[in-house]
């Protein structure tokens, strides 16, 4: 139960420092003004993150508002990746309009490996009892795929992330209640989210012209995700053929 205890205390904290940064802060810095509200929500639709994106470009061009801002950023991104918080994709988009991509897209790519690795912490603290008693299907389905593909471990991990369809944050968990070796989980999200993390990226960059989120996905990027997972996976594949294959005969002693 202190486990449970220590985990809402995380989350509580973290809260106020969110909030901190978004309200009390901004009162300091005069280019925001009225508009300083709007930073005190994570955005929820296309119209929300354009609001957001004006008001932090406004203060960006300092020193000082610069290192606001990538301190903000920083925060709000790590605090949805540790707490497996739906709506990263913004966050993306906003990287790629704030900063670019030169510095936007290394930037998701480290925040979104780091925040994994936090969730997978926590969820590796919270221990397998929890997790069994909150999500027990996915426990066990996870931990027999992880059984079957031991002796390929990196390439199996890299393919549920670059794969569209997986879902994130129960790999996350599940990879910290079952053991998987952290510098294994943190190196496979690095790599496995690139894709996904550049086009948003390069989305965001071109904010201005989205009209709706559906514009990233378009049928020509999921296809070339799809094929660079495939491309992941091929020397697991390559390599579970070739153990299948039965080995020659010995030939005759004379």
């Amino acid at each position: 139960m202190w486990r449970f205890f220590v985990i809402i205390s995380l989350i509580l904290v973290s809260l106020l420092w969110l909030y901190f940064l978004s309200v009390e802060v901004p009162g300091y810095i005069p280019s925001i003004g009225e508009k300083a509200n709007e930073i005190s929500k994570f955005p929820s639709s296309l119209e929300d993150l354009k609001t957001l994106t004006s008001v932090l470009a406004s203060i960006i061009s300092d020193d000082i508002g610069f290192t606001y801002v990538l301190v903000l950023f920083t925060s709000a991104y790590l605090f949805k990746q540790t707490f497996a918080i739906p709506g990263s994709v913004f966050l993306n988009l906003l990287a790629g309009a704030l900063f670019g991509l030169g510095l936007g897209f290394p930037m998701t790519c480290f925040l979104t490996a780091c925040g994994a690795t936090f969730c997978y912490s926590l969820a590796k603290f919270a221990g397998r009892q929890a997790a069994t008693r909150y999500f027990p299907k996915k426990v066990e389905k996870f931990s027999s795929m992880l059984e079957e593909n031991a002796s390929r471990l990196p390439y199996f991990l890299l393919s549920l992330r670059l794969l569209p369809i997986s879902p994130n944050w129960a790999v996350n968990m599940c990879c910290g209640v079952l053991d998987v070796p952290i510098t294994t989980f943190f190196l496979t999200v690095l790599i496995g989210l690139m894709p996904y993390n550049y086009i948003c990226v390069t989305t965001g960059v071109i904010l201005s012209k989205l009209t709706s989120i559906n514009d990233i996905f378009t049928w020509t990027t999921m296809l070339q995700m799809s094929g660079v997972a495939l491309m992941a996976t091929l020397p697991a594949f390559l390599s579970k053929k070739q153990k299948k294959k039965p080995s020659p005969l010995p030939s005759k002693i004379e």
